[in-house]
């Protein structure tokens, strides 16, 4: 009994590790592959609202692959029914994409009256600078006019230069100058059947002044610029809307520069005009 109670007593400890830490990592894998998703997501959607169609062309040119097939309409059945995103108007519908042959006005979309479109402006765009033939524009006149193309058509811009003015100081009053622009351009666009808009912008006046004349400046020159067109023999049903803009947009930094008197004759394209 005595030898039993001098035995030693031996006491056998188990580590245990515990598993509740950080229970793996392969959540954060998951939540990283959707967070990239949505990035990806969005910047898609702003470049689709921040780019031209031209440009979204170009993009969808650059990824496309080298076999060829059909560019507009992919005959799938999903929600844009085969149309591609980049197709103009693109809608969820039955499929009518810009290359189908017999689309119906309702469905196609307008890759067709794009191109008559920009047929139109490239011939106005011709006459004006004499690209394959004679110009109409005189060389004085010439400084005072740019052209671009964007999604709501060609616009001419028509601007002052120091010293060379298109109104008279502070009035509605044309100039030599303009007359002479404005016929000319009424018979230019008398080559296309495109609806016309025409804007008006002003130089900033300085803020100490009484009353600042800006926006009734613009909508008066604006409307001076329409009866001169119309008395050039341009049909007033095809100016579509005459637009002050006052001091609003300024063409260069500096707002109260001369070059910020300007004018926009805008050709429409033909699905502006149905917008309208």
């Amino acid at each position: 009994m005595g030898a039993q109670s001098n035995a030693p007593v031996i006491i056998k400890r188990k580590k245990v590790v515990a598993a509740g830490g950080h229970h793996g990592g392969a959540w954060k894998v998951a939540y990283a592959d959707f967070v990239t998703a949505m990035m990806a997501f969005f910047l898609l959607m702003w470049l689709l609202n921040a780019t031209t169609e031209k440009q979204r062309k170009g993009l969808a040119d650059y990824f496309s692959p080298t076999v060829p097939m059909a560019r507009v309409s992919g005959g799938g059945d999903g929600a844009f029914g085969g149309n591609s995103v980049f197709s103009e108007e693109s809608m969820s519908n039955d499929g009518a994409g810009a290359t189908n042959l017999r689309p119906t006005e309702a469905d196609k979309a307008s890759g067709e009256s794009t191109g008559e479109s920009d047929q139109s402006m490239k011939k106005v765009e011709e006459a004006l600078f004499g690209t394959s033939g004679e110009s109409l524009v005189s060389e004085n006149a010439k400084k005072h006019i740019l052209t671009r193309v964007t999604d709501e058509g060609l616009i001419v811009e028509i601007f002052d230069i120091e010293g060379d003015p298109l109104f008279y100081e502070n009035t509605a009053e044309p100039t030599p100058l303009l007359q002479e622009i404005t016929a000319m351009l009424s018979e230019v666009f008398g080559l296309v059947n495109n609806s016309v808009a025409i804007n008006a912008h002003t130089r900033a006046y300085p803020l100490v002044i009484a009353k600042n004349p800006v926006w009734d400046l613009s909508s008066a020159r604006a409307d001076k610029v329409r009866k001169l067109m119309k008395s050039d023999k341009l049909a007033p049903e095809r100016i579509q809307r005459v637009s002050g803009y006052a001091d609003r947009k300024p063409a260069v930094q500096n707002p109260m520069a001369v070059r910020n008197n300007r004018l926009e004759l805008i050709l429409l394209r033909s699905d502006q005009d149905s917008r309208q």
